[in-house]
């Protein structure tokens, strides 16, 4: 009698393992494909999200570049302004001092190495230094 259930035992373990590989053989392929299937709806999901910033920061740098474009125009309309200004009303020897000091500030900040004015009327530079003053006498 015990071997007759030896017998069943063995049997019935043999049936079980048979069942197993059978399960086995027909689940994991589909296991695998649904596996395939959830990666690539993460990698869509990610390729999505990824476009949505790239169109974020492509949004974000065309109002940065229409900002800098006012900006460009409010600084070119005030220079305009200031350029009116000064070639309406200032004086040439107020005019001459603010280009020297435009000069002073580039050689400041090392831009311009060395400042050597020389005098002019016009365009023309002054050769004679050394004016001779009429006698008084």
């Amino acid at each position: 009698m015990e071997k007759r259930n030896a017998g069943k035992v063995i049997i019935g373990v043999m049936f079980f393992i048979f069942l197993f590989v059978a399960l086995l053989m027909f689940g994991l392929p589909r296991y695998n494909v649904w596996q395939q299937e959830m990666a690539g709806k993460a990698e869509m999901a990610k390729a999505e999200q990824n476009r949505r910033i790239l169109v974020e920061e492509a949004k974000a740098k065309l109002e940065a570049e229409k900002l800098n474009a006012q900006a460009e125009i409010e600084r070119a309309k005030g220079m305009a302004e200031a350029m009116r200004v000064e070639n309406g009303t200032l004086s040439e020897t107020y005019n001459q001092y603010l280009f020297i000091r435009t000069l002073e500030k580039l050689a400041d900040k090392g831009d311009l190495p060395q400042i050597i004015y020389v005098p002019s009327n016009g365009l023309l530079p002054v050769m004679d230094v050394n004016k001779t003053k009429s006698p008084t006498n």
